[in-house]
């Protein structure tokens, strides 16, 4: 593994930020703390800083030997926001705001990129400009979209843009990274069907919600069998069906919520019309009543063939040909999506371990429980931020270092 001495030399000072980040986090569109370290840090190591985009975003811009007069551009981007649960971890940097922790490794993605930026901003060995982007709000407040909306593309332009998540289960010391579909769009439905309520035990004066949202369930999953092709990813998921106050009587609605996932907009637009189509006719044939509403949150992550291939050749170079995995899809949804449909680009993934590492904490126990995202018992791997500083390091030079593509 070659890993940029320099960064290594720093890894414990970044590490000390990672862990404060952790032990406070701060939720979507709420970043002001960590959006105040972020910029408070790249202002002591002389970059310029521009706030404000997607609320609570940071962008540092570093301009390398030339000035940035080339007028190349490369984006890297890291999310700072945590999510609405409470930690179980009881290490020292555990989370001191109950009901909010870092169980998805942001505070690590933030730590990682401004090792990168600590570098880049004393060293300067390029031409053109990286653009240091620290996003807010990936936890279901789509802040990428946010930051795109206010301006990133226009005012900070760069060819292309690259993302990182750290991966639990993939050893320390490994990365994964495909072109194509690597995470997939999310997208929620809320269906109320409207019947006639009456006395449980005088049904045939009603209209029954129940029995037509359980046809309609189980024809949902006709979608993906038949409907589609067998070879296209989609997942249809039912979580939630509430109606009813009392046991003797029938309701007189019924309502039926949950997700879509899949990894391109076709399946998607044919997932929705079925959905549709499925859920007015079986009211109809029961007599009932449909609201269909159907809310497209993020949608598929798809790495660019060039990028994601040039991504790879950057981790070859830095831990070997057999630490760099194929990208596996998962059925998880990002906002980086929102960044790859405007600009070339790819998103990988850093291996983070099987959670030992929790062990090793001075002052703290091995807990116990899965080290997995969105798990309470999650926590981010410090040995990664070397390894992640130089991939975004290396990344960004030779990106800049080779031909316009």
């Amino acid at each position: 593994m070659k890993l940029n001495d320099s960064i290594l030399a720093q890894a414990p000072s970044l590490a000390q930020i990672r862990r404060d980040l952790h032990a406070h986090p701060e939720l979507c569109y709420q970043e002001v703390r960590t959006a105040d370290i972020v910029a408070a840090k790249l202002t002591e190591w002389g970059i310029e800083v521009h706030r404000g985009l997607g609320i609570t975003g940071v962008v540092g811009v570093v301009h390398g030997r030339d000035g940035g007069a080339c007028g190349r551009g490369v984006g890297l981007r890291a999310d700072m926001d945590a999510l609405p649960m409470t930690e179980l971890n009881t290490f020292p940097h555990a989370s001191q705001h109950p009901g909010k922790m870092h169980a998805c490794g942001h505070d690590g993605h933030t730590a990682m990129l401004l090792a990168a930026a600590q570098y880049l901003a004393r060293h300067r060995d390029f031409d053109g400009t990286v653009y240091l982007i620290f996003q807010p709000a990936e936890e279901g407040g789509g802040g990428a979209r946010e930051m795109i909306q206010d301006g990133l593309f226009d005012r900070f332009p760069m060819e292309a843009v690259f993302g990182m998540h750290n991966w639990p289960g993939y050893p320390a010391g490994t990365f994964a990274v495909s072109s194509g579909p690597v995470m997939a769009s999310s997208n929620e439905f809320k269906i109320t069907i409207r019947g006639k309520g009456s006395h449980a035990a005088l049904p045939h004066n009603g209209i029954d919600p129940v029995p037509v949202a359980c046809q309609m369930v189980q024809a949902f999953q006709t979608i993906i069998t038949r409907n589609k092709k067998p070879v296209d990813a989609g997942v249809i998921s039912v979580t939630m069906i509430h109606a009813g106050e009392a046991t003797n009587v029938v309701p007189d609605h019924c309502v039926l919520q949950g997700t879509v996932r899949t990894f391109t907009l076709e399946v998607l637009d044919l997932i929705e019309q079925r959905m549709r189509e499925v859920a007015q006719h079986t009211c109809a044939a029961f007599g009932a009543q449909c609201e269909f509403e159907f809310r497209r949150n993020y949608p598929p992550t798809v790495n660019t063939p060039a990028e994601a291939e040039f991504a790879r050749e950057v981790m070859r170079a830095i831990v070997g040909e057999e630490q760099v995995w194929v990208q596996e899809p998962t059925m998880g949804a990002e906002d980086f999506a929102f960044m790859l449909q405007a600009k070339p680009g790819a998103y990988c993934f850093i291996g983070n371990g099987d959670g030992s590492h929790r062990g090793r904490y001075e002052g703290g126990g091995h807990d116990a429980g899965p080290c997995t995202l969105h798990n309470p018992r999650y926590d981010f791997n410090d040995e990664l931020i070397p390894l992640g500083g130089t991939y975004w390091v290396e990344l960004a030079t030779r990106w800049l270092g080779t031909p316009k593509r």
